[in-house]
């Protein structure tokens, strides 16, 4: 197994001009920033520092992080803090569908923490804030960044029964990469969790994404990209990998925007219906117009509506 001392590490330089853009800000921007704090919710936009938060936010998209703050994993490329998170909250989903309707979202994604302290790792909750989500407001798209849930297939089935438009898990680098970068994860989990959201709803959209830069090499990102065609995954994500801190896994190098683009180039070539590749591309980047372009539902101009809503299972349990 790799070690982190292994991933070959480029001389300190200077962020390409590529990779800057703009600090957001402006009324708009604070207003929505007040809201997520008055209901005690958390976006990974913000979390992660995501170059995209003024354009999708501007565009009615946003991604929530559910779940807590603290996750039981720690990840060497990832800021969210590693500890024993507080119980779950069964009254979030409700906030988070609020706070869909103020900002007038169209599309959202919601994501979380790991929750490896619970047998099903938190599904419940996915399924919950989609229903709470519809309910509220059926025209907005759903997409689901989910956990690999260690590869259990009856937590992931509590989730794919709520048929969100997109299911995503991000594999994020290459085999040979894996455990230095995600040490408590498993490459195999994550395939797992790919290939069985379309044994257990055949049609689902699903999407998968890596980071470039951490001492993969381009073979290693077309092998990664086989194995998720293999699984029948149809949307991928490359984005260059920036390093949050001094103490998070370092930058291995910078990939070139044509570099991106020969990327973009064999993944269709493989077969993905839908990738965006470029330096500044994240997992949810224009996930609104891969909803609405790749779901079946939406591809037939069939929205939610409230008679579409899951009612079947309550709260008490989904617990």
């Amino acid at each position: 197994m790799i070690a982190v001392q292994d991933i070959p590490v480029q001389a300190p330089q200077r962020r390409p001009e590529w990779l800057k853009v703009r600090a957001p800000g402006g009324e708009s921007f604070e207003n929505l920033k007040r809201l997520m704090r008055s209901k005690s919710l958390h976006t990974i936009c913000e979390e992660a520092n995501c170059p995209n938060i003024a354009e999708c936010w501007g565009r009615g998209t946003a991604t929530f992080l559910i779940m807590g703050d603290t996750c039981t994993r720690s990840c060497g490329f990832c800021d969210v803090k590693t500890g024993m998170p507080s119980p779950l909250d069964w009254a979030e989903p409700m906030r988070i569908a609020q706070a869909v309707t103020q900002m007038q979202l169209k599309h959202v994604v919601i994501t979380s923490v790991n929750r490896d302290e619970r047998p099903d790792g938190g599904a419940p909750i996915f399924a919950l804030c989609i229903r709470a989500v519809r309910r509220v407001k059926p025209d907005c798209t759903i997409e689901v960044l989910v956990p690999d849930f260690k590869a259990n297939s009856s937590a992931l089935e509590i989730v794919m029964r709520e048929d969100p438009e997109i299911l995503n898990h991000n594999v994020e680098t290459c085999r040979r990469l894996f455990k230095a970068v995600q040490p408590q994860d498993n490459y195999e989990w994550a395939m797992a969790t790919l290939r069985n959201a379309k044994a257990i709803r055949p049609g689902a959209v699903t999407k998968s994404g890596m980071m470039l830069g951490l001492g993969e090499t381009s073979e290693e990102v077309l092998e990664v990209m086989r194995d998720l065609r293999a699984c029948d995954v149809d949307i991928l994500t490359l984005g260059q990998y920036l390093q949050p801190s001094k103490n998070h896994l370092p930058i291995s190098r910078y990939y070139e925007p044509a570099e991106f683009d020969e990327f973009r180039k064999a993944g269709y070539a493989l077969g993905f219906k839908w990738v965006e590749s470029g330096p500044l591309v994240r997992s949810s980047f224009r996930a609104d117009f891969q909803a609405r372009a790749l779901s079946p539902r939406w591809r037939t101009g069939k929205a939610h509506t409230d008679g579409q809503v899951r009612t079947e299972m309550s709260v008490e349990s989904l617990r």
